[in-house]
């Protein structure tokens, strides 16, 4: 009888262990590049992890580019595409991006992640807005315009942010949810590169916005060029606001 009582005991633990190591979600981690190499990408990387630690989720880094198959994304809940550039997927795999987010599921899109597969018109509606232009790393002072998103507390009362300010083409969706933008009063936006140039996007500059696409969710944030920002609290509130919420649709 002892003996039984101990396997019950050792079951029940065991079943109580697994319970209490079950995560929340699990996410993929994209850090593909084709074109500029961000120096903040392996800060980024670090960050996510300390971020999945801190709140009880998985996340796991893409290293073997031809394994990003249907069968391989069944296990996750969001992908998540850090400073990528370029084309990073080739036609197949786009198919497999594409039910992926048709299945429900969610993508986050952090700075360079919009300058990435310019050709994938269904990628360019997920993000929303594709990368322009950018001037010199300046400090500008940031505005919340949707208090109803969890993670901005950070940014509130017109908070000075140093960034790399993208422009932005037009929006490749209706439908977009503006979440956070920067004033252009407070710095210098206009840029040439060649015959590339621009003189900002005026009163509606916005650097990070979320959407329902295609069955799932996308969440995009512009902010992240510079290392130091991914030890910035406001920021990675931010940042994992945006992950919970195209993991698990939940605000």
């Amino acid at each position: 009888m002892k003996a039984i009582k101990m396997i019950i005991l050792i079951l029940l633990f065991q079943s109580n262990t697994c319970f209490a190591q079950q995560k929340q979600f699990k996410a993929l981690l994209v850090t593909t590049t084709r074109g500029w190499h961000h120096e903040s990408l392996h800060n980024g990387v670090l960050a996510i992890k300390e971020l999945s630690t801190r709140n009880h989720f998985d996340v796991v880094l893409l290293e073997n580019p031809n394994g990003f198959t249907d069968k391989y994304l069944e296990q996750f809940q969001v992908v998540i595409f850090l400073n990528t550039t370029g084309d990073v997927l080739d036609s197949a795999q786009q198919k497999v991006m594409e039910r992926f987010i048709q299945s429900g599921k969610g993508y986050v899109g952090i700075h360079s992640a919009s300058d990435t597969e310019y050709d994938w018109e269904w990628y360019n509606k997920l993000v929303g807005r594709m990368f322009y232009i950018h001037p010199v790393i300046q400090t500008a002072q940031l505005n919340i315009t949707d208090n109803k998103f969890p993670g901005l507390q950070g940014f509130a009362n017109n908070k000075l942010w140093t960034d790399e300010w993208y422009e932005f083409g037009p929006e490749k969706i209706a439908g977009l949810n503006y979440i956070l933008s920067v004033d252009e009063a407070t710095y210098n936006p206009k840029v040439q590169w060649g015959e590339k140039k621009a003189e900002g996007m005026g009163k509606s500059h916005p650097v990070a916005w979320y959407h329902n696409y295609d069955g799932g969710r996308s969440f995009y944030t512009a902010l992240g060029h510079l290392p130091a920002i991914y030890s910035d609290p406001a920021f990675l509130n931010h940042l994992y606001a945006g992950i919970f919420w195209a993991a698990t649709g939940k605000k």
